[in-house]
């Protein structure tokens, strides 16, 4: 009785869970990452004033309360 109990819990525990299974998509989330990146400084080349005006004002509308 107890060597079918320990044959079951360790067959039990030796079953690879499916979070163990699964690894992900590390190169689709690298892709991710640097298309975000370069949409960042795409859009910071052409509206870097723009940005810089609307933080300032921001900022300013917090201190200055």
């Amino acid at each position: 009785m107890s060597l079918l109990l320990t044959r079951l819990l360790l067959t039990w525990a030796m079953k690879p869970r499916p979070a163990a299974r699964e690894r992900g998509d590390v190169p689709g989330w690298v892709l991710i990452t640097v298309m975000t990146a370069g949409l960042v400084v795409a859009i910071w080349a052409f509206a870097a004033e723009q940005l810089q005006a609307i933080l300032e004002k921001a900022l300013n509308s917090v201190t200055n309360k």
